[in-house]
């Protein structure tokens, strides 16, 4: 989901869809600031200023992490007073008045931000009491199409990309949520030993805000070299086959960049690791 608002009815259905937060929290805010080069006073000019704000919250049995992009800022504040924390939210405000947005992320306005348009990206997957604590390697994946993987070709696009496995199904509990279409367990066939040590839970729900779906994929049990491969390739398969958005931490990467965000990360962590003495 990526979603423009810029008049009332927008701001309308922004808090309507989003129970306008209410009980989540914020947990990154960026700014940036565009300059150009002014030939006439030799200077750089201020052109444009872009507020996003990430937030989780729960709506709908569904935990939810929307980024809100406020372009063309003319105003913008954040106070946060020793001891406490505006990360929390009780319900966001927010008005269109004379072509402007404003939006107030406290009732104190602590985090209050004017600008001219912004833009809502979303990934939404079913939240669960007994899995609420995130788990170190976790991909989601969120797709507006209406033709959904199936499990027999997700296991048979991991066998043509050299990554076979095996498939353990979860059986179905009495609370388990309506919107999982399936769910279970990708195991390595390669190595008995690693298969002990767990693979990658596999989970795909829907429909999701329309006729679309969502995957999740997280590494179960003891790390592994086996796990994280399947999981890697799974995510490759699925953003080469389908369009959308993944999710890492609190980052959302459209489904087309992915490929080069990983490549970039896994860069990162290279040269971050100390060099052998």
């Amino acid at each position: 989901m990526n979603t423009p608002i810029k008049d009332l009815e927008d701001v309308r259905w922004l808090l309507g869809h989003t129970g306008g937060f209410r009980g989540g929290y914020v947990t990154d805010v960026h700014m940036s600031k565009r300059r150009l080069y002014d030939e006439g006073s030799a200077r750089e000019v201020l052109t444009d200023t872009t507020v996003s704000i990430i937030v989780r919250y729960r709506i709908r049995e569904m935990a939810r992490v929307a980024k809100l992009t406020m372009i063309g800022v003319s105003d913008f504040s954040i106070f946060e007073q020793e001891g406490a924390d505006c990360s929390r939210l009780e319900v966001v405000q927010a008005e269109w008045t004379a072509g402007k947005l404003r939006f107030w992320f406290d009732p104190q306005g602590e985090l209050y931000v004017v600008c001219d348009e912004a833009s809502l990206e979303e990934v939404a997957m079913p939240f669960f009491e007994d899995r609420a604590r995130e788990h170190p390697i976790r991909w989601t994946f969120q797709s507006p199409m209406a033709d959904w993987p199936t499990v027999e070709w997700l296991l048979d696009a991991l066998h043509g990309a050299g990554v076979p496995c095996t498939w353990k199904k979860t059986a179905r509990t009495a609370r388990r949520q309506s919107s999982i279409q399936w769910e279970g367990e990708l195991l390595p066939t390669s190595d008995a030993e690693e298969m002990e040590c767990g693979g990658v839970r596999a989970m795909l729900y829907g429909p999701l805000d329309g006729p679309g779906f969502g995957v999740v994929l997280q590494v179960e049990g003891a790390h592994n070299r086996a796990a994280n491969r399947i999981l890697s390739t799974a995510a490759d398969l699925l953003v080469r086959r389908f369009s959308g958005r993944c999710l890492v931490g609190n980052t959302i990467i459209p489904g087309g960049e992915w490929l080069s965000w990983k490549t970039l990360e896994y860069q990162r962590a290279i040269d971050s690791e100390p060099a052998d003495k």
